[in-house]
């Protein structure tokens, strides 16, 4: 009771505002009691209404009332701050909706400190004292602040679940062990939890393992991350400098040719001009003879006629014929620049593939998945063109090389006859299968489409070293380990790889989609309209680039779509 009457003193001499005990405790026209300063404050703010309301009750006075200290008041809080009285708990002390709150406090309760497992009940600090100080007290199991301590009382007898039933794998209280559950594999439920325990200590050491072998795979990979950097930024710094010498190499090369041009330039036309002044001055001589000729020929008196005539001069003799031919020299040597430019952009053309393979893909262990949507795969789309050097005579490259036709017309027996184009002679061309490769190389994760017109078409991937001269098997696709193809035959599939064949089943289309994960080992053929349907799937190893490629029957097409 004595408690109960400090705890109401307590919060009589508090004030409302500040929640802490009353400082120069002054009571307004109301009765309601607030720290000088506090209701000072509050009403300085209401200044602007010219009305000023208690913060309890909310009366209202007109005009502003005049705050005079409350002695008595001011002598009791001293008098019981004397006994020890503390200041009351502050706001955040007090429990909100989503805190435990003390089972034992009276009024405005406040945060439970710690939660009892046999009393059932939750404490704050100062109803928890006699768990530290009275001795039956002391051994009562004392946890967090839990809300759900109810869940461990038996809702059928109304006891602590004391006991854990294996066989039925719940808590159960001792009526019930030997009651229903009577026969039962039971034990305390202290004892399953300290084997419970034991396996939860297992699983943290399988995690905590697991999370160290991921820690050394992330070590790793940044490991790999700054050996990539480093070799990226040197490989980077190299080829500029490889490039600035081919650059200056080249400023240098046309500097020469320049003034190899110009010099000749000097000298022909000087040699011309030394010419042209000789004729020039030939024609002076001529035309003064001329005049001595024309004069003599109008001498009217034939003695003095015949008398000048022997004195002429003979003429000089004369500059032979020119004979003017046409300028190929210079010619010649836009020619010989304009060959050498096309040596250099078949050379970068044919090497830059080994160039974009320096950059090998990172092997990350953890698998990637093959998509599940066109959308997802198209993610992966690659811009592919077809390689003329490879193609076969039969084969008609449009579209930017990307679609590919094989040519034929009718003889005069109305039978088809191919036509061959005028390609020039090359060692990557297939010289008699009608196939034809990629320009590009693949590697990483890619994919591409092909849209099929006619009888049918061989959509394939090959490595670049297959054989290209002869008809035999070690130059089609599917017909050796260098090559993988899927027939579409008039919407019937059959895949092939090194001459063995596989019937594949899919709806037809003409359409086909191809994925390829190169350092997965994956090679993906879909049949592809307004969904995607998987046609046959490869997993093996890939050991080089691969190279996308087509073969044809007579007067088919197939072209590269575009995706992007």
């Amino acid at each position: 009771m004595a408690q109960k009457g400090v705890q109401l003193d307590r919060e009589t001499i508090s004030c409302s505002i500040c929640l802490d005990l009353l400082k120069d405790p002054v009571t307004i026209p109301c009765g309601h009691s607030y720290c000088m300063n506090c209701i000072k404050i509050h009403w300085d703010e209401e200044d602007r209404k010219n009305s000023y309301s208690c913060p309890q009750c909310r009366q209202s006075f007109t005009p502003r009332p005049v705050l005079l200290k409350n002695t008595m008041l001011a002598v009791l809080v001293e008098e019981l701050k004397k006994t020890g009285l503390q200041a009351a708990p502050a706001d955040h002390c007090y429990a909100g909706a989503e805190d435990v709150a003390c089972d034992f406090c009276t009024g405005r309760k406040l945060k439970a400190h710690k939660s009892c497992l046999q009393c059932l009940a939750s404490y704050c600090e100062k109803h928890l004292q006699p768990h530290y100080d009275v001795a039956p007290l002391k051994k009562h199991k004392l946890v967090e602040p839990s809300k759900k301590l109810q869940e461990n009382v038996c809702s059928r007898h109304d006891e602590v679940m004391k006991m854990f039933c294996r066989t039925d794998q719940q808590l159960i209280c001792y009526l019930c062990s030997v009651d229903e559950h009577k026969g039962h594999d039971t034990v305390s439920a202290a004892a399953e939890r300290a084997e419970r325990q034991r396996e939860l200590e297992g699983s943290r050491q399988n995690i905590q393992r697991r999370i160290q072998d991921r820690e050394k795979d992330v070590k790793l990979l940044q490991q790999q991350a700054e050996a990539i950097n480093l070799s990226a930024d040197k490989a980077v710094e190299d080829s500029e400098k490889i490039f600035t010498e081919l650059i200056r190499l080249l400023e240098k090369r046309s500097s020469d040719v320049k003034q190899q041009v110009r010099s000749q330039q000097k000298s022909e036309v000087s040699r011309v001009k030394e010419l042209q002044e000789k004729l020039e001055q030939e024609i002076t001589e001529l035309k003064r003879k001329d005049a001595e000729l024309k004069k003599l020929s109008h001498t009217e008196d034939h003695n003095q006629f015949l008398h000048n005539y022997p004195s002429l001069s003979p003429l000089s003799q004369s500059t032979s014929s020119i004979h003017i031919c046409p300028l190929y020299y210079f010619e010649d040597v836009t020619a010989a620049v304009s060959e050498v430019r096309d040596k250099l952009q078949d050379v970068l053309r044919e090497k830059w593939t080994n160039v974009s393979l320096t950059g090998t893909e990172v092997d990350v262990l953890l698998p990637q998945s093959e998509p599940k949507t066109r959308a997802g795969f198209l993610k992966y789309s690659r811009e592919i063109t077809l390689d003329p050097n490879t193609a076969n005579t039969w084969l008609l490259l449009s579209e930017g090389n990307r679609k590919a036709t094989v040519r034929q017309t009718f003889n005069i027996k109305s039978t088809f006859m191919l036509l061959q184009q005028s390609y020039s002679s090359h060692p990557d061309r297939f010289t008699n299968w009608c196939q034809v490769l990629s320009r590009e190389s693949l590697t990483g994760r890619c994919y591409w489409e092909v849209e099929m017109r006619g009888r049918g078409v061989y959509v394939a991937v090959a490595y670049k070293n297959i054989s290209r001269a002869g008809g035999s098997g070690e130059c089609g696709f599917g017909q050796n380990d260098k090559s993988w193809a899927l027939s579409c035959k008039q919407n019937i599939y059959t895949f092939w790889s090194n001459k063995v064949q596989t019937p594949v089943s899919g709806p037809g289309s003409s359409r086909v989609g191809v994925y390829l994960d190169h350092s997965a080992g994956i090679l993906s053929f879909y049949s592809v309209s307004e969904t995607m349907t998987l046609l046959h799937r490869v997993q093996t190893t890939f050991t080089q680039p691969l190279y996308a490629g087509l073969c044809f029957y007579s007067g088919d097409s197939a072209e590269l779509c575009k995706l992007k």
